[in-house]
């Protein structure tokens, strides 16, 4: 394998595992999004489903 083989081989896996980590960085560190709690929401309705 020439120089300039190598050189680029090592260059492309370089960028590859730097965007691999800091995805995987990214993805751990993430504060969890609030969801809505659909029963709770519903708390203060006064009128619910009717039973049938």
């Amino acid at each position: 394998m020439n120089t300039e083989a190598l050189i680029t081989m090592l260059f492309t896996q370089g960028i590859v595992i730097i965007f691999a980590v800091y995805f995987f960085y990214k993805v751990l560190t993430i504060k969890p999004k609030q969801e809505p709690d659909s029963f709770s929401e519903n708390d203060d309705e006064v009128e619910r489903q009717k039973d049938n």
